[in-house]
């Protein structure tokens, strides 16, 4: 066992993306990612952070009180002890997804955790490191999530979608990259395509603002 861990930041807030939206979680955000998305909006979590035991951040989860747990980066799966941090977690009664930017394989991952895979679009600057057999290995508690930055990352996206890679039944969240592309445009998009996905926002940025921290 992977006993430390280096960590960004731990906060309780609103979740402000999937499908559960809108509520209470603990976050923890770990320290490091191998990806310079276009529209990152989390660069101080590349090199910002602190180790600490994967058993005083569990006790930290377990002060706040919170049922649902985020585990999140930078890139958390980029880390050895993220699988025991997980794993402990679940352990101890907690709900926990785990949110991966889809470019490390997620096998590892105790299977009794939710993933929220992000496929990386064109217009993050990323497609390339998109590690396909991910989307295979999802269920129908996972979520499959891309987030569009313009007309042709939608298209993009709406391709695979129609590909057949993403299992039946695994729900598909589509997010207007924030401040880059109309919320308004992107849902003409899919409501002319009856797209079988749904739109999502960054509710957080709505509350804090977009460059809030720890929210």
């Amino acid at each position: 066992m992977k006993d430390t861990i280096v960590v960004n930041e731990i906060f309780t807030s609103i979740q402000g993306e999937t499908s559960r939206a809108g509520i209470l979680c603990t976050f923890v955000r770990l320290t490091a990612c191998n990806l310079r998305c276009t529209y990152c909006d989390t660069a101080y979590a590349f090199h910002e952070g602190k180790e600490r035991g994967i058993h005083d951040v569990v006790e930290e989860v377990e002060r706040r009180g919170v049922r649902l747990v985020t585990v999140t980066g930078g890139e958390p799966l980029l880390q050895e002890g993220v699988y025991d941090l997980i794993r402990v977690l679940l352990d101890r009664g907690f709900d926990v997804q785990v949110e991966t930017s889809g470019a490390i394989p997620t096998s590892r991952i105790d299977p009794r955790a939710w993933v929220i895979l992000d496929v990386k679009t064109p217009g993050s600057g990323e497609a390339e490191a998109v590690h396909w057999e991910n989307l295979a290995g999802t269920r129908h508690q996972d979520e499959v999530k891309f987030v569009i930055v313009d007309r042709a990352d939608y298209e993009w996206a709406r391709g695979v979608i129609h590909s057949g890679r993403i299992p039946h039944g695994v729900p598909v969240l589509l997010s207007p990259a924030h401040g880059t592309l109309e919320a308004k445009d992107l849902a003409a998009w899919m409501i002319e395509d009856r797209l079988d996905a749904r739109l999502q926002l960054q509710v957080h940025k709505y509350i804090w603002g977009s460059d809030a921290r720890s929210v």
